[in-house]
């Protein structure tokens, strides 16, 4: 398998912390930049709650980092391309000799 580790992308992971007022809010980490190759997968267009929203799948390559590393992406982070947001829904070793992972992640713009 050939991949080519061209594009940094910053790994995030979710914070919560009360608001004060029963709730909580949501903010986002940078645990740090890893090197990927981006792959296109299906795209669809779903109907939104203001307007038709876009939802793209990916395959996002990485180098391989061991069960339990923080450099190895989980499935409740998300990947950073500047303005570009790609959600984390699976991760698994891309080739037999465990060199490479791939994300299976899902970027939504607006159609």
């Amino acid at each position: 398998m050939r991949v080519t580790l061209n594009r940094p992308m910053m790994l995030e992971e979710a914070v919560t912390a009360p608001d004060g007022a029963g709730g909580f809010t949501t903010s986002w980490v940078a645990l740090g930049t890893l090197w990927a190759e981006l792959r296109p997968g299906a795209g669809r267009e779903l109907r939104g709650t203001i307007a038709p929203e876009g939802r793209m799948l990916f395959r996002v390559y990485l180098r391989a980092a061991p069960q339990g590393s923080p450099q190895r992406p989980r499935p409740d982070q998300r990947l950073r391309e500047g303005a570009r947001l790609f959600t984390i829904l699976a991760v698994s070793e891309a080739d037999p000799a465990g060199a490479y992972l791939v994300c299976h992640a899902q970027e939504e713009v607006p159609a």
